[in-house]
């Protein structure tokens, strides 16, 4: 991994937290600059500079910029919360030539007070569910192995997610992954003190961390994968 990154300024932390104090648009507004150069700027360099990792890891995750980087803003037409800001800063990895957000993906977002490293399903679809729990019915034994690693277990702990109270329907209720089947999110997730995010060991740590996640994601995105004799790699220049 030739690419660098330098961390974030102290300063990009320090506007988190008054926005987290002032989330109102006359506050950010006059300050809309500031979040340009300490915040956005800052973030579309280490997502390139992820992606030339990616590009050598795993080539099916690696996200332009502009797809990866979440927007500032909210959407509050269907939320009682009507602050027009996030508090966090978010960037997300799925697999490519799937829709957003499709199947199993990398992400990481933070704040002012903690770094959340992400990989796994968070929010699927009806017949993303299907896929996956009929690939686990399948080959439960595989992703159980890639559980019981000990350095996955020590940087990430175990596999996370809602559960169904019962077994979904069209699957055996005594299957022995019954207990993997009846969930409606797989995901590993750990939280990395904040202190990283203004210091150059945020890149190599986050790629750590996604290489350590990278046979679980890889796993549940089986019924998603397209066959591609190469996949598609968008270099970047190193900073």
């Amino acid at each position: 991994m030739t690419a660098k990154f330098p961390g974030f300024s102290p300063d990009a932390i320090k506007f988190l937290r008054n926005l987290a104090k002032n989330n109102r648009r006359e506050w950010f507004q006059p300050r809309k600059q500031q979040y340009e150069e300490l915040i956005k700027a800052p973030m579309v360099q280490l997502v390139e500079c992820l992606n030339n990792a990616f590009a050598e890891l795993a080539p099916h995750y690696v996200t332009i910029p502009q797809k990866a980087v979440f927007r500032i803003y909210r959407d509050t037409r269907f939320s009682p919360n009507k602050a027009p800001y996030k508090t966090h800063v978010a960037a997300i990895f799925p697999l490519q030539n799937t829709p957003k957000n499709y199947g199993s993906a990398f992400y990481f977002h933070f704040n002012a007070k903690e770094l959340l490293v992400f990989g796994g399903v968070w929010s699927p679809e009806r017949e993303e569910l299907l896929a996956i729990r009929s690939l686990l019915q399948e080959s439960y034994q595989e992703l159980e192995q890639i559980l019981r690693d000990r350095k996955l277990r020590s940087a990430v702990g175990r596999l996370k997610g809602e559960e169904l109270m019962r077994t979904p329907a069209g699957f055996p209720v005594d299957h022995p992954a019954d207990g993997l089947i009846r969930k409606k999110q797989w995901y590993l997730e750990t939280t990395v003190d904040v202190g990283l995010i203004a210091t150059p060991r945020l890149l190599p740590g986050l790629v750590r961390y996604f290489q350590t996640m990278l046979p679980v994601v890889d796993f549940l995105n089986r019924p998603f994968l397209r066959r591609q004799e190469k996949p598609t790699k968008m270099l970047f220049m190193a900073f």
